[in-house]
């Protein structure tokens, strides 16, 4: 099966005036030198104007060739070559592949050694030079490798300083952390505010992009930590330019700096927030246990569900938005959040609560994102809505490709790599 969605072919234009339509019924005002982008909840796309995504490549297996076996991929990128990169969590490794899908290296492996990744590790990102930077939080550190998988050493994540939260390199040669103030268990509450901050090659670091309120999905201090489902997260992704673009996922308001820290535009849009239904709470818990009964020894199962249910509360609404990608001409994607009463049954089972509690992700946000993914044009203007394949999570877009992970109906991982149809 080749799924396909739908997509406006005002990509095309974004550099070029589609901000322009006639059709756009926001405002654009100036506050203080900002500019301010108001957008109504009906974007500039008609229907005749539609383009599709198409499946150009799948990578993987369910049997057979174990260089096309994954267990849990973790992150996808690609290079200038348009080389992918692969990040198996489970496998604590890196499968390289030829644009045409063809296995070409492995990078890593588990250990602590030079080069070598601990349990789960967090993140892929392909930088300046195809540098290839891989977050390695087991190990509290980040390595470097190059393009033909020579590690080119590592630098230390001071815990000390912070939880790593996201790091992520650039092709303009950035490597950016969000790092949230920590407390052990017994400390006083930390600062509550998160940063973003610019590091060298070295792990050192350059300048603090921006300083903003921390989410509150996890409490890090006290006797025992506590999840927030649905809390408000800072969700941001930073150009190759060095441009940030971030939001607190609680209210539709994104906000871009410029390289050196500087405001420059805001962008809302019409959101109604909410309320999480005590019915879907109840779903909700009703799904944690059902993990837990899979997870835990019978005789184990009532206290781990007393302890979920101390430890594990509610947000009064749903987040405005899950999470932001950059697209072609400087476009902004933003994902919607759908109600777990609105998903399938089979994508409630795949909704990994378990892995917040095991420590493998701290957003549970990314994990119950829908499928449809709001689009902006550069100037900050709605154009409408992209729906991607069911059970697909991009993770990267780079010119006119959508590179991320599928899976199948028994959760086998893939990695897929989706092609804009109708770019002239």
């Amino acid at each position: 099966m080749r799924p396909s969605v739908m997509l406006c072919p005002a990509l095309l234009a974004l550099a070029a005036g589609c901000s322009d339509s006639p059709s756009w019924s926001g405002t654009v005002t100036d506050s203080a030198g900002v500019t301010v982008v108001h957008n109504p909840d009906v974007g500039v796309w008609a229907a005749s104007e539609t383009w599709t995504l198409e499946e150009e490549l799948r990578i993987g297996v369910v049997e057979g060739d174990p260089e096309y076996i994954f267990g849990r991929i973790g992150s996808v990128d690609v290079d200038s070559r348009g080389r992918i990169f692969v990040l198996d969590a489970q496998a604590q490794h890196v499968k390289v592949y030829s644009p045409e899908g063809q296995y070409e290296l492995t990078i890593g492996g588990p250990g602590n050694g030079p080069g070598e990744l601990g349990p789960e590790p967090a993140s892929l990102s392909v930088g300046s030079g195809d540098t290839l930077v891989v977050s390695d939080l087991s190990n509290q550190r980040v390595n470097r490798y190059a393009p033909d998988g020579t590690t080119l050493g590592s630098f230390r994540l001071a815990f000390e300083n912070g939880l790593p939260l996201a790091i992520t390199a650039t092709r303009g040669g950035v490597i950016a952390a969000q790092v949230r103030p920590l407390a052990l268990p017994g400390e006083a509450q930390p600062d509550s505010t998160d940063v973003v901050v610019l590091l060298d090659n070295d792990g050192s670091v350059l300048d603090t992009l921006k300083r903003f309120r921390s989410g509150g999905t996890l409490r890090l201090w006290g006797d025992q930590p506590a999840i927030t489902v649905f809390a408000g997260e800072p969700v941001w992704q930073i150009s190759d330019a060095g441009r940030l673009h971030l939001g607190m996922s609680d209210e539709y308001r994104l906000e871009q700096y410029t390289s050196t820290g500087i405001l420059e535009r805001i962008v809302t849009k019409s959101f109604v927030p909410r309320a999480i239904s005590g019915g879907d709470r109840e779903l909700m818990r009703s799904l944690f246990d059902a993990q837990l009964r899979a997870t835990v020894p019978p005789q184990a199962f009532a206290q781990a569900s007393a302890q979920v249910d101390e430890m594990v509360g509610f947000a009064e609404h749903y987040p405005a938005y899950a999470r932001i990608l950059l697209g072609p001409g400087n476009s902004i994607w933003v994902q919607h959040v759908p109600s777990p009463s609105e998903l399938s049954d089979e994508d409630r089972i795949s909704w990994n609560f378990m892995d917040v509690l095991t420590g493998v992700s701290w957003n549970l946000i990314e994990d119950i994102g829908a499928q449809d993914w709001d689009v902006f044009d550069s100037d900050g203007r709605f154009l409408g809505v992209v729906t991607m394949p069911l059970r697909f999570t991009p993770q990267a877009i780079v010119g006119d490709k959508i590179y991320g992970v599928w899976r199948d109906e028994l959760e086998v991982n893939y990695a897929l790599r989706l092609g804009i149809i109708g770019i002239q």
